[in-house]
């Protein structure tokens, strides 16, 4: 692909950072509200996934910091989040688009169920003209249902919407080899992420948001194996998702990888969206099975088991080394995993005590990643 290609995406999901929105809010409200202006009278749609939240709340409370401990955090975000709505509703209103409120936290991603609602929901908002403005909800989310960032929900969102580009706009201008201030050149493209653009990725610096350079580059892996391009570039420059549209070489691009391959939706949402609840140690010969014989994992390349999990839940798969290359939905809880692994599938019957499943992970529930 080339960067001319950015310009036949009809779905576009543009996410902005907390520092961004902190250092002119009404601004930067008015610069996003013209750019879904723009696209739409292109015929195309935008998601707008916004940080600032908590940022606005410790402006707006006189705060001389970002609180550390989390019923502080989750005050801010409360007081903040109407504030942000406030700001997109007046400029999206402003050049006659409306705005819709959409707060997620990893609760909606785990379930099944509640992750199609929220893809129904955005569809119907889409279809309606209006422009989902999607945040985490910080006032109720605890670690347990956290994304981590925004930048990781904004890859996830890519799924729920069926985005062809995401565009992060930061406060950097993509990418570089180095620090920037200390004469790090700019990398304009990557093609494979984990060679070329995690060892330089840095984290956040700016004591506003939690992301930084290196959760920008797994965002872009995540939108990447659904598809979905991503371009990181500053938010500080007038429309920046139009000139990338335009064919602009802004920032970095990071090219879903060919050799890996793209997953669809369900997948995508079985090795991204859910947490692992629990881990499961197989052997080189089940890793093989797995990664290039495209199999399912049976009980007998299974070493060890942790975690408290029952059956249906997510699991993390690892080799001997404990490096991760897998995720899947388990058809056994941890505690009838521990007596079944390392056996042959015609002794599982008669181990537990009744019939069950062949397969621990079915090919059709796990995810190579």
């Amino acid at each position: 692909m080339k960067r001319a290609d950015l310009a036949s995406a009809t779905r576009v999901v543009v996410k902005i950072g907390s520092r961004l929105i902190a250092e002119d809010p009404e601004g930067r409200a008015r610069e996003l509200a013209m750019e879904a202006r723009a696209l739409k009278d292109r015929g195309k749609e935008m998601t707008l996934v916004s940080s600032g939240a908590i940022a606005l709340g410790v402006q707006a409370l006189g705060l001389a910091s970002r609180p550390r401990a989390l019923p502080e955090l989750q005050a801010a975000a409360a007081v903040g989040q109407g504030r942000l709505m406030h700001l997109y509703q007046r400029a999206l209103a402003d050049v006659g688009l409306n705005a819709a409120q959409v707060l997620l936290t990893h609760d909606d991603m785990r379930s099944r169920a509640r992750y199609l609602n929220a893809r129904h929901a955005l569809r119907a908002i889409l279809d309606m003209g209006a422009v989902p403005v999607i945040n985490e909800n910080d006032t109720v989310s605890v670690d347990e249902i956290k994304f981590g960032d925004n930048d990781r929900l904004a890859a996830l969102v890519c799924s729920l919407v069926e985005a062809e580009l995401l565009v992060v706009l930061t406060d950097v201008d993509g990418l570089h080899d180095a620090d920037p201030a200390l004469g790090g050149k700019p990398i304009r493209e990557v093609k494979d992420i984990d060679n070329e653009a995690t060892p330089v990725a840095g984290a956040s610096v700016s004591g506003v948001g939690t992301g930084g350079m290196a959760s920008k580059v797994q965002a872009a892996k995540i939108a990447g194996r659904y598809g979905t391009p991503t371009v990181v570039c500053s938010g500080r420059r007038a429309r920046p998702v139009s000139a990338i549209l335009d064919g602009e070489a802004l920032g970095t691009v990071f090219w879903p990888s060919e050799s890996v391959g793209r997953v669809l939706s369900r997948k995508h949402w079985i090795g991204y969206a859910l947490k692992p609840a629990g881990r499961i140690v197989v052997d080189a010969g089940a890793r093989r099975a797995l990664v290039e014989g495209r199999k399912s994992l049976l009980a007998t390349g299974v070493r060890t088991v942790t975690g408290a999990f029952d059956a249906g839940e997510s699991v993390s798969i690892v080799d001997e080394s404990g490096a991760e290359f897998a995720r899947g939905l388990c058809a056994f809880g941890a505690l009838e995993l521990e007596r079944i692994r390392g056996h042959k599938t015609s002794e599982l019957a008669e181990i537990l005590g009744y019939p069950c499943d062949e397969e621990v992970v079915h090919r059709d529930d796990l995810v190579i990643l």
